[in-house]
């Protein structure tokens, strides 16, 4: 894509697309969902929609670093802000949608990332991208954190007596 045309896009977009996207009572019913999983695992979850890059971002995008790479290190600039990297098991995980390029990433923190293939994650990222092409987001973003959430309960499951002190906001982040 010309990198004008992609600068203009990204530019197009700001958090009113990312709102409508996913609408308060979706974002509600979502991080209602999130706090619910936490009660079953001792990861933390957080789901954030940007609507585009920042031009700063964009003008890194050349032949030697290709846009995903460049998405990738949103989604972790995205990790470390929101803190997700900073929980006691680093078992938190982040789901990452950039609206302006259609792009999907899951950023495990190391506690968690040994015990998942890449394959697994991608297999998560085309399940989810499937339902976003559909512009079904509260189905496709429902599926992804179970599916997540089984991955935690796998690998940190919460006994009955244990207490999982809530180390992050369940709110969904729209940027």
């Amino acid at each position: 894509m010309n990198k004008l045309l992609r600068m203009l896009k990204h530019r197009w977009l700001d958090a009113s697309d990312s709102a409508r996207a996913v609408p308060d009572d979706l974002a509600e019913r979502l991080a209602a969902r999130v706090a619910a999983s936490e009660t079953r695992h001792s990861g933390e979850i957080r789901i954030c929609i940007e609507a585009g890059l920042p031009l700063d971002e964009l003008w890194r995008v050349n032949a030697d670093t290709p846009l995903r790479t460049v998405v990738r290190a949103r989604a972790l600039g995205w990790f470390g802000r929101l803190g997700v990297w900073d929980t006691e098991q680093n078992n938190g995980v982040l789901i990452y949608l950039l609206l302006a390029e259609h792009a999907i990433e899951f950023v495990a923190d190391r506690g968690l990332a040994h015990h998942v293939s890449p394959a697994q994650w991608q297999a998560m990222v085309e399940r989810l991208g499937q339902h976003l092409r559909a512009r079904d987001f509260e189905s496709g973003l429902t599926q992804a954190l179970e599916e997540v959430s089984a991955l935690l309960v796998d690998h940190f499951p919460m006994d009955a007596d244990q207490h999982n002190p809530n180390e992050l906001p369940d709110a969904i982040v729209r940027v």
